[in-house]
């Protein structure tokens, strides 16, 4: 099976309308609905409009607040609403065995 039209059907086999789902290969999430692709996007903004605040007059300690410390709220934020709103991550390596007596 191509490695793409795989994952395709992993995302579409999402009764449960999880915005999430588990990853196919590893550890982790994927956008799997119109709404999870939307909060990526956001998250990969707002990261981006954070980091636009760096200024070189900033001292040390200054950018762990200026800058650090948005992105590790933004980043909490967004993980913990994939966690709420995915699919219970697990190490995955393909189909689950389970997934594939189905077919």
């Amino acid at each position: 099976m191509d490695f793409f039209k795989e994952y395709i059907d992993h995302i579409k086999d999402n009764k449960e309308g999880y915005w999430f789902k588990k990853k196919l290969y590893g550890w982790g999430w994927t956008p799997a609905t119109w709404q999870g692709w939307l909060l990526t996007f956001i998250y990969v903004v707002l990261v981006i409009l954070a980091s636009t605040t760096i200024d070189k007059s900033y001292q040390e300690g200054d950018f762990v607040f200026a800058f650090i410390s948005p992105i590790i709220l933004i980043t909490i934020a967004f993980i913990f609403i994939v966690y709420v709103k995915g699919e219970k991550p697990s190490w995955q390596w393909g189909k689950d065995k389970k997934e594939e007596k189905k077919d």
